[in-house]
């Protein structure tokens, strides 16, 4: 037997067994049973629209992933209940799921992900006052702000494979649909994602969301003085936690590092509310003495100043005068008169006094009109130092907004005013920025001049303090004066947890803690942090208190009101679950309490009864951070039945007290039109002695159970049964058609019934046109092209994982072998790429003629199938030449012609033809190998070939072992196989 018949017979046997598997197969899938099993039951998604009272959310009025977040950040505990919430859409959807065993990374992301989920967690949030309506209007805003399209879109959402239910949860059921309680280790809990994330990335995240928003909330904020009275709560980080219980997420905090960089307390007193620098001229024009300010009768006058004398009584006139260089003004009727160096209130009784000497019942009254400036010089650490022309009301403090303010090393504890040589005064600028007090602030005279010097000593002060900030220090400051200045502690301060980083005489950095007792009173407090005396660059930090309550229980599952709850000494269980109107509906048995023993909070669980405890049998003691946790009635290993086949919405349904099949029928929609009401199978499973399973499976008569016509068969249900509804026979065959085209007379759809056969279907197609050619017609099965696939893949498979040794004889040389090798591997990329570009062409081969009454009611005459597609082609007048020969062309048919005449056309074979193993595809698709004619049929090359024929010259095949020449061999054949489909399909 030559090798092209021994690989021909295996490629027959290969098929063979591929058309046996696929058949079985097929029988199974089209079994009643299994018809409708992955389909997933519609479900109604979080809470409804009769439960809310609205229409249910859509994505217009549902809260973005980064508000949902917000929200998470600032009720950590709400992570809890969201994961319950997305549990419990998923075991409606027939997912199995459990609230514990889902990541705080899923969930992230699948509100990310999920418009409908959103929408679910939205009306969740409204519903108990975690939003408001501007919340929802800013979200809707933002959207059509950013992008009108949907988060779904944007990532492309329409070629996304999709849930039967809902399409917005298609990302979350490959990840979730297969969960199981997670086993912890410490490679997993790295991958958990913290329940809190850094409010760093939740800024991050902002800005590359909505940059616009927060560039302008970023500019707003740094506008704020750094001593605002509201002080943001310590950030937090929570670490990821070994189980899923509100107590741990407490625990499991972090309070981290302040980096916040500290700024000089004072230091944007003296800038523009934009954040910029006061020009000059702006600060000369702003920070001057306005005119409509009262002036005292105190005020000296001077040269420059500008008076008007009201005069009443015996003369009735108004005088306007400025007081010139030498301190004088003149009088109608009495001359001159020095007023400079008077204040007001004496110069209006001199004024007075000098016109009743002309004007006896002259009464007059002085107020000033414009006033002087003087020019004073604000010298040292300052943005401007130099001179300025400010008014004669001026105060220190208004030069020293007129010269920008102290520079960054400038002092703000000491400002003196010079007057002459001598020290006027020191100012205390953190008297009016602290407390507003300006006491005894005298005004500048023309001449004064104004020295900042440089700071003194500064100490920093961060943490849980209401205004952290680097401040500058007088002498004897203690730490009591500092938290005075720095607004006190909040009301999150651990005063037992002061750290103080001091710098040494010998430049030694040494850390320090204030000595305050565990239970210090507020004496303590006061009395440690009066004696601790501040040096120049302690940095001090004020760590804020534990993050958790130490005297709390926590409730979660299945209850009205899950979250924290008080502890109080004596707790019982009974205190915290008083009536069943605690809980919600059909709760489960038994519950949990989680307990943190200590020293090192191992977690241990309690069982107890729920009815013992509600009935007041059950006295169990609580203490603090224990999570008693409830379930539902069919939340764990709950009872729960399923039902498949021909019903509305086929799944696993919850078993319920009584429930029979009829009544689980009705729970799954009722029936389909195509339903079989004459019989279900119901199997059932038992398990025998604890450690074997035995099924049962009973025939019912479900029809008549609906009806009520048979109580008998209306059987009850138990845990675990499967409840199977059939299909009609012959449903799917409904609407069936074939289709004709080419050289038919009438081509087209045709309907087809249950039987027909191939001569039947072309007859109504009235025959074949005079240009038809039937013997290379190609009847395409959708089946037979599934198989050719398989087989094709499995072909594909086999030539890529055989070793390399099996195509290599041993007794060559390495030289050899090596460069046989390379050859062998050549080859075999070569046949793989052809294989893999000749998709399956799911032929059959058929044997008709022109004359369809010579062929009908034989073995040609093949019985059809739905779908099937029939190509009449146009006669050809070629053979085709394939292969290893000089010229690959289609040669002019001529009638007689053998396949060596043809072959010689070609110009022959070349030096890499297999001659040996040379073969024919016919225009039918039948195959003629050297042997296939039998012993004295003379070989392939002498057969004579018709229209449409193909002749296939292989290549030798590189290496010595019989499997590997096999292989390529049916290789060669396939691929042939699929051209000459190919080119017959165009003619």
């Amino acid at each position: 037997m030559s090798s092209l018949h021994r690989a021909i017979l295996i490629a027959v046997s290969l098929t063979s067994i591929n058309l046996v598997f696929a058949q079985q197969q097929q029988q199974q899938q089209q079994s009643p049973g299994d018809l409708q099993q992955g389909e997933i039951p519609a479900t109604n998604s979080g809470i409804s629209s009769s439960q809310t009272g609205r229409p249910p959310a859509t994505r217009r009025d549902s809260l973005s992933a980064v508000q949902i977040d917000s929200i998470l950040q600032q009720h950590p505990d709400l992570i809890v209940e969201l994961k319950s919430l997305l549990a419990d859409q998923l075991q409606q959807t027939g997912i199995n799921a459990l609230a514990d065993s889902i990541t705080d990374e899923q969930l992230y992301d699948q509100i990310a992900l999920s418009a409908s989920l959103r929408s679910t967690i939205t009306d969740w949030l409204r519903a108990r006052g975690y939003v408001v309506q501007s919340d929802l209007q800013r979200s809707a805003s933002d959207q059509d702000v950013h992008d009108p399209r949907s988060l779904d879109e944007l990532r492309g959402g329409d070629d996304l494979p999709r849930m039967a239910t809902d399409p917005d949860l298609d990302q979350l059921s490959p990840q979730l649909s297969n969960i199981a309680p997670p086993q912890h280790s410490p490679e997993d809990s790295s991958s958990l994602l913290p329940i809190g994330r850094r409010e760093s990335d939740r800024q991050a995240q902002l800005e590359s969301q909505n940059p616009q928003t927060t560039r302008k909330s970023s500019v707003s904020s740094d506008s704020q003085r750094p001593d605002q009275k509201d002080t943001p709560a310590p950030e937090l980080i929570h670490r990821p936690t070994p189980y899923n219980l509100l107590s741990l997420r407490d625990l499991y905090t972090q309070i981290p590092q302040d980096t916040t960089k500290l700024k000089r307390f004072g230091s944007e007193v003296f800038l523009r509310r934009d954040g910029g620098q006061l020009s000059q001229s702006e600060s000369a024009t702003t920070h001057q003495a306005p005119l409509d300010v009262p002036i005292g009768p105190d005020y000296i006058l001077g040269s420059g100043d500008s008076i008007v004398i009201n005069l009443s009584g015996g003369v009735s006139q108004t005088l306007n005068r400025t007081i010139d260089r030498e301190g004088k003004i003149a009088l109608p009727e009495a001359g001159s008169l020095v007023v400079a160096g008077l204040s007001l209130d004496r110069a209006q009784v001199v004024i007075e006094a000098a016109l009743k000497q002309q004007f006896r019942t002259a009464h007059a009254d002085v107020t000033i009109a414009r006033l002087r400036t003087v020019r004073v010089y604000v010298v040292g650490d300052v943005q401007r130092p130099g001179a300025y022309d400010i008014t004669s009301l001026s105060t220190p403090l208004n030069a020293l907004f007129a010269a920008g303010g102290p520079t960054s090393v400038g002092s703000l504890r000491i400002v003196r005013h010079l007057r002459g040589g001598q020290l006027v005064r020191e100012v205390d600028l953190y008297d009016f920025l602290l407390h507003g007090l300006r006491v005894n602030d005298e005004r500048l005279q023309s001449g004064d001049t104004l020295l900042v010097p440089a700071a003194g000593p500064q100490a920093s002060i961060s943490g849980a303090v209401k205004r952290p900030a680097i401040y500058e220090l007088k002498a004897g400051e203690t730490l009591a004066t500092l938290l005075e200045d720095a607004g006190g502690a909040t009301a999150a301060a651990s005063m037992n947890h002061v750290t103080i980083d001091r710098i040494e005489a010998d430049h030694k950095r040494e850390t320090l803690t204030l000595d305050i007792k565990h239970d210090g009173s507020q004496e303590d407090v006061l009395s440690a942090t009066s004696s601790f005396s501040i040096h120049d660059g302690d940095s001090i930090r004020v760590a804020p208190i534990l993050p958790y309550s130490e005297s709390a229980v926590y409730l979660e599952g299945h209850v009205v009101r899950p979250g924290k709850y008080s502890y109080r000494e004596g707790m019982k269980l009974s205190d915290l679950l008083r009536s069943y109107q605690d809980l919600l509906p059909e709760p489960s048995v038994n519950g949990d309490i989680v307990r943190l023993v200590p020293p090192d909070l191992h977690a241990e669980t309690i069982q107890f009864q729920v009815a013992d405890v509600l009935i007041g049998n059950a006295s169990i003691a609580l203490r603090p951070f224990d999570t008693v946790k409830l379930y539902g009635r069919y939340e764990v290993d709950s009872p729960r039945v399923t039902i498949r086949g021909e019903v509305l919405h086929p799944g696993s349904y919850a078993l319920s007290d009584g429930m029979t099949a009829a009544g689980l029928v009705r729970m799954a929609g009722g029936f389909k039109r195509d339903a079989l009401l004459e019989s279900a199978d119901l199997t059932s499973y038992s398990v025998v002695n604890g450690d074997k399973v035995v099924s049962d499976r009973s025939s019912i008569q479900i029809g008549k159970a609906i009806g009520g016509l048979d109580r008998s068969s209306d059987v009850p249900l138990k845990s675990g049964d499967i409840l199977t509804i059939h299909q009609i026979s012959g449903w799917s065959d409904i609407g069936a058609s074939v289709r004709i085209n080419g050289e038919a007379v009438y081509p087209g759809s045709y309907g087809l019934q249950e039987g027909e056969r191939l001569s039947s279907v072309l007859r109504r197609a009235g025959g074949f046109r005079s240009t038809a050619y039937p013997d290379g017609a190609i009847l395409i099965r959708t089946q037979v092209k599934q198989l050719e696939e398989k087989s094709r893949e499995e072909l594909i498979r086999q030539i890529e994982t055989t070793s390399v040794s099996a195509r290599i004889t041993p007794s060559l040389s390495g030289q050899d072998q090596s460069s046989l090798l390379q050859a062998a591997t050549q080859q075999q990329n070569e046949v793989l790429a052809r294989l893999r570009s000749q998709p399956a062409s799911g032929r059959l081969v058929i044997h008709i003629g022109s004359d369809i009454a010579s062929w009908a009611n034989t073995d040609a005459d093949i019985e059809l199938r739905s779908g099937d597609i029939l190509t009449i082609p146009k006669r050809p007048g070629f053979v085709l030449v394939s292969g290893q020969v000089y010229n690959s062309s289609a040669i002019t048919f001529v009638p007689g012609k053998s396949a060596g005449w043809y072959l010689q056309q070609a110009g022959g074979t070349n030096e890499v033809a297999n001659n040996k193993e040379i073969f024919v595809v016919r225009a039918n698709g039948s195959v003629i190998g050297r042997r296939s004619g039998g012993t004295f049929s003379g070989g392939v090359l002498s057969t004579r070939l018709q229209p449409g024929d193909l002749i296939v010259v292989p290549q030798k095949i590189i290496g010595g072992s019989l499997v590997w020449r096999n292989l390529l061999t049916v290789a060669q054949i396939a691929s042939s196989l699929a051209i000459t489909a190919a080119v017959s399909g165009v003619l």
